[in-house]
């Protein structure tokens, strides 16, 4: 590790337990807090996760904003049961043709919600608490030199106290070591949980798909420069884990994530357009059964590019 992401990693990491809530609510002054979860398919989570934030963060949070994703069950009224403001991912900025994938609802978000800062959290987490939010808020409430706060935690799976984070640790964690060894720091760079003043959020393209937080992380740091990142323990954080077949996707969005982000900074020289399908085995009855998987991701200009857009600060 870089002399000096050892020096940050010291310097700039912190613990949940660091950010009681009533500092938070003395620190808060005049900015205002927008809180974001995107969701598809989460009705068992989503309602418990809104009623948490609405409760134990009062006061601090100005707004509970959940993102409906194409959900083919009742997230969206269920979110809105519990106390959140609820947004149809196609229903915002409808004139652009809609785009698949995370990152497209965590672009979105920024057209529709207003907060000086805002938190994205996961909408599948399983035994939530509120200082999952409250964590990476703190940093960002008590010093103004920071712009993005990420979290980190252990990831438990099946007994396993950090079972969790594949992906992370075959594909990201590598990938940013080898080309990005400025934030070899980050102890889950691809944590769903995490914080950045609209002023610096609304100044970077996202990626539509799983690549957009290491898209996020990359892009920022040539924004803004390492020192004004910051981590906090956030203890530990459970959801429901996925296929092996769809973390493979996820893996192979990831990659063509580091892909754009090589090319566009010059420390690659593609002679050739990667493959946007995937293809995977599994068993049948008689024999391998293949499928094909497209994995292509798209990317959205920085907020502040659209036509009629404000800068941050001026709503």
């Amino acid at each position: 590790m870089l002399p000096e992401v050892r020096g940050w990693l010291r310097r700039r990491t912190s613990s949940a337990r660091d950010w009681p809530v009533r500092d938070l609510l003395a620190a808060k002054g005049t900015t205002t807090v927008s809180v974001v979860l995107p969701a598809r398919d989460e009705r068992a989570t989503v309602g418990e996760i809104v009623g948490i934030l609405r409760r134990e963060l009062d006061g601090l949070l100005d707004e509970v904003v959940v993102i409906d994703s194409r959900s083919r069950d009742d997230t969206a009224r269920v979110a809105a049961r519990a106390g959140a403001r609820v947004h149809a991912q196609d229903d915002i900025l409808p004139h652009l043709r809609p785009l698949d994938g995370k990152g497209e609802a965590l672009w979105k978000s920024l057209a529709v919600t207003r907060g000086d800062v805002v938190v994205f959290a996961d909408a599948d987490i399983r035994h939530f608490r509120a200082s999952l939010v409250g964590g990476v808020l703190g940093p960002l409430l008590t010093d103004p030199t920071l712009a993005y706060v990420k979290g980190c935690y252990d990831r438990p799976l099946d007994g396993a106290p950090n079972g969790g984070g594949r992906v992370t640790e075959l594909v990201a964690r590598p990938l940013i070591n080898l080309h990005w060894p400025e934030l070899a720091g980050f102890v889950q760079p691809l944590a769903g949980e995490y914080a950045g003043r609209r002023s610096v959020l609304e100044r970077v393209p996202f990626l539509t798909g799983y690549g957009v937080e290491l898209g996020l992380l990359i892009d920022l740091l040539d924004l803004a420069g390492l020192d004004a990142f910051a981590q906090v323990d956030l203890g530990s954080r459970e959801h429901a884990p996925q296929s092996t077949e769809a973390l493979g996707a996820m893996s192979c969005q990831i990659m063509l994530a580091a892909w754009s982000r090589l090319r566009r900074q010059g420390k690659i020289q593609a002679w050739h357009e990667p493959s946007c399908l995937l293809a995977q085995f599994r068993r049948g009855l008689t024999g391998h059964d293949v499928t094909s998987r497209d994995i292509t991701i798209a990317e959205r200009p920085p907020m502040l590019t659209l036509p009629g857009r404000l800068p941050a600060g001026a709503y």
